[in-house]
């Protein structure tokens, strides 16, 4: 499966539609959710989507719920699958007994509602950037060709109000073999993003701290405008598009330098990070690096080629651990960049090392690997 999205031009009168049946797709949602909250309260039991449908089909035949027949059935049927899938999740995280909270779908503001999707019906491209969605026809900045048959279409829309046209297609994506025969390691750094085993620094752009005197001023002005003014809803488009600016930074940094690596190392090891515990302590600067981002991009890119990302157990002590005779520094503290082995006596640099150990640890586990395991398979090596 391979996704698509591409920006909807801003056509105020004709994007004004798609707003309103997403919000429509809202209400709806807010409506199936009370009917579950009932019925179990009844009945003690769970509403079966099937059944809910049903009840759907009636209630567009009333006058007060006849403005939802503006939004096409299957988008319709897909926010029922969605409430679905959210309460199985819920159900199976209990029944699991996981220790990993996961809450059962509740209520939203229909302003807050994001996205619809269209299934067989509701939709069909034109030729070019032209697409028809009900009985209106929308053009998009079409930056590429759509690839295989197309399964779904989501519309979605985002806090500044742009629309964009997300296509899910059948089309697979080709792997392009990595034989450069390089293996690294890499230690997720504060300072420098990720310290390579060869002693390759790839620094992080950091925009948040770079447009952040821009975000508390546009923020500012936001908080001084009256409710419910035009004023103040100027200013919170505004503070949007400062948000988005960053937002759109970091994931294209992401984005490139996970297709590099990828490209450049058939084995590449990492780290497995308590993100959680991380934020605890540093909070804003683990944000602006997206480190938990990056892992999701990097074993996204490694799909589409060779390459194999390999994680080592978060308990590893790669920063304790000389790499060279393996005596662990048991008095090692997050302040101490640098330290000399009481063992040997070789000065390590903190980042550089634990990026050594990584490297080691995360080949190792590589070389033991049955040949069907899939790339981006998680693996974990015992501390």
């Amino acid at each position: 499966m391979r996704t698509f999205v591409f920006k909807a031009y801003n056509n105020k009168k004709k994007n004004n539609v798609l707003h309103n049946q997403i919000n429509i797709a809202g209400c709806v949602w807010n409506h199936c959710i009370a009917l579950h909250k009932r019925y179990y309260r009844l009945f003690g039991k769970h509403l079966h989507p099937f059944h809910l449908m049903k009840h759907i089909t009636k209630l567009k035949k009333l006058p007060r719920y006849a403005f939802w027949k503006n939004l096409d059935a299957q988008a319709i049927q897909d926010v029922v699958d969605r409430i679905e899938r959210s309460y199985q999740l819920f159900f199976g995280n209990i029944k699991k007994k996981s220790k990993r909270k996961v809450n059962p779908p509740s209520f939203k503001k229909v302003k807050k509602y994001k996205s619809i999707t269209l299934k067989q019906t509701g939709y069909g491209l034109q030729g070019g950037n032209t697409i028809r969605i009900g009985k209106k026809l929308y053009r998009f900045f079409k930056s590429r060709d759509i690839v295989g048959r197309i399964k779904t279409l989501t519309i979605k829309r985002d806090a500044l109000g742009d629309i964009y046209l997300v296509f899910v297609t059948d089309a697979e994506h080709s792997v392009v073999p990595t034989t450069t025969g390089k293996t690294a390691g890499a230690d997720f750094s504060m300072k420098d993003f990720l310290v390579l085993s060869d002693g390759t620094i790839r620094p992080a752009p950091q925009p948040l701290k770079k447009l952040l005197p821009e975000l508390k001023a546009a923020s500012k002005k936001h908080s001084k405008k009256k409710k419910g003014s035009k004023n103040r809803e100027k200013a919170r488009l505004n503070l949007v598009r400062v948000h988005k600016k960053i937002k759109n930074q970091r994931r294209d940094f992401h984005f490139k330098l996970g297709r590099s690596i990828t490209q450049e190392f058939e084995i590449f090891c990492i780290e497995d990070l308590c993100m959680a515990g991380m934020k605890a302590l540093w909070g804003r600067k683990i944000s602006d690096l997206g480190f938990a981002d990056f892992v999701e991009i990097l074993k996204f890119q490694s799909t589409k080629t060779t390459c194999r990302i390999v994680k080592v157990d978060r308990w590893f002590p790669s920063s304790k651990t000389c790499n060279c005779c393996k005596h662990i520094n048991k008095d090692l503290t997050l302040r101490d960049r640098t330290w000399i082995c009481p063992a040997c006596g070789v000065l390590h640099d903190r980042d550089l090392n634990a990026a050594k150990n990584i490297h080691e640890s995360g080949v190792g586990i590589a070389t033991l690997e049955r040949g069907d395991v899939r790339p981006e398979e998680i693996l974990a090596v015992a501390a």
